[in-house]
């Protein structure tokens, strides 16, 4: 009778599998980020939409590009979703109707040096998205602090004109975000109790001038909350980021109102909310354990604080999660996860009743 040897490989350990993949989790992020962008393309028409395709047309043709010089496959931009993901929160972070070149710079720049200069997905030190956002910010100031007021949407032919500066933004439509008229008003010496808000600036809604992820912060945290429910994040870095935010706002507001602007006002303007629950919690760029990630979110939310108040920017969430992002390994060497049979110490757990 003839046998036939059957061949068994054994792999290493864990055998645990998950229904997630990279790119499951990148399509979860992104439809979590729909209603708001969809609602941001309602206020500021279709030159943030052209801005939005732009700035991820240029994220996913550098990554290709990188990919291809590294002599693996392409086709990865598509399947996996992150250079779409890098994209897309670039886009939301962007002024609505900022140049077409500021979203191909800022693109190529996030998935080039700030993504792929790294050794690719799962080796960046820092938030690709943010690392752009703040490349921009230092060196087109002029464009990437040019606000619109929303005031009707153009047409989808204008609004691409509008985008290549084939057509001028009329000075009407100009105006400063909440938190940059605050730091202006300050400089000049009026104190917050006196500082009058125009009624297109700010109401409940969150900021009404400003990037795509800050015009509607509800929808941006029903997002936030939907990542939670699919388990795509866990509570501790958003939750804690906000405390770290809002405590010293509050006190400070409390000690002195005319030099500090409240909790609320912090909480609902800027990029707060996105950064809480889209940025910060990037599995790469942060802290791989709980006790880690509460420590680097209540840091995000504090250096969002000291940054927006005593800082040259009226922002301060990108600044804040990079600075992070680079406490990041030290934070994963001093707080380490308890080995199964250890104490945390590292020494062996010993077993009452136990036999030498």
């Amino acid at each position: 009778m003839n046998t036939q040897a059957i061949s068994l490989q054994t792999m290493a350990s864990p055998h645990a599998r998950a229904a997630n993949s990279v790119s499951v989790v990148m399509l979860k992020v992104m439809a979590a980020l729909v209603p708001a962008t969809a609602y941001a393309f309602y206020l500021f028409g279709s030159p943030a939409f052209w801005l939005w395709a732009i700035t991820i047309a240029a994220s996913m043709a550098g990554e290709a590009a990188c990919l291809r010089l590294a002599g693996k496959p392409v086709k990865a931009v598509l399947y996996d979703g992150s250079a779409i993901l890098t994209g897309w929160l670039l886009a939301v972070s962007l002024p609505p109707w900022a140049p077409w070149w500021i979203g191909v710079v800022g693109g190529l720049f996030a998935t080039t040096l700030g993504k792929q200069a790294f050794g690719g997905i799962g080796n960046n030190l820092f938030n690709p998205a943010m690392i752009a956002r703040i490349m921009l910010l230092v060196s087109f100031p002029v464009q990437m602090t040019h606000w619109v007021v929303p005031a009707g949407a153009p047409s989808l032919f204008d609004g691409l004109r509008i985008t290549l500066g084939q057509m001028p933004v009329p000075d009407a439509m100009t105006s400063a975000s909440l938190l940059g008229w605050a730091k202006t008003d300050m400089a000049r010496g009026i104190d917050l109790l006196h500082t009058h808000l125009p009624g297109h600036v700010f109401d409940w809604n969150g900021a009404r001038v400003g990037s795509l992820g800050e015009t509607s912060v509800w929808l941006i945290a029903l997002g936030g909350v939907a990542l939670l429910y699919m388990r795509v994040i866990s509570w501790h870095i958003p939750v804690t980021m906000l405390i770290g935010l809002a405590v010293p706002a509050a006190l400070g507001h409390a000690a002195d109102p005319a030099r500090f602007m409240d909790m609320s006002t912090h909480l609902l303007s800027g990029g707060a909310m996105l950064g809480a629950f889209f940025i910060a919690t990037d599995y790469v760029t942060s802290p791989s354990s709980r006790a880690g990630q509460i420590i680097f979110g209540l840091g995000c939310g504090l250096l969002t604080w000291v940054i927006r108040t005593y800082g040259g920017y009226p922002e301060g969430v990108a600044f804040a999660v990079l600075l992070m992002n680079a406490l990041t390994p030290a934070i994963d060497r001093l707080i380490k996860p308890r080995v199964y049979g250890r104490t945390m110490g590292g020494k062996p757990i010993s077993l009452k009743g136990e036999t030498k």
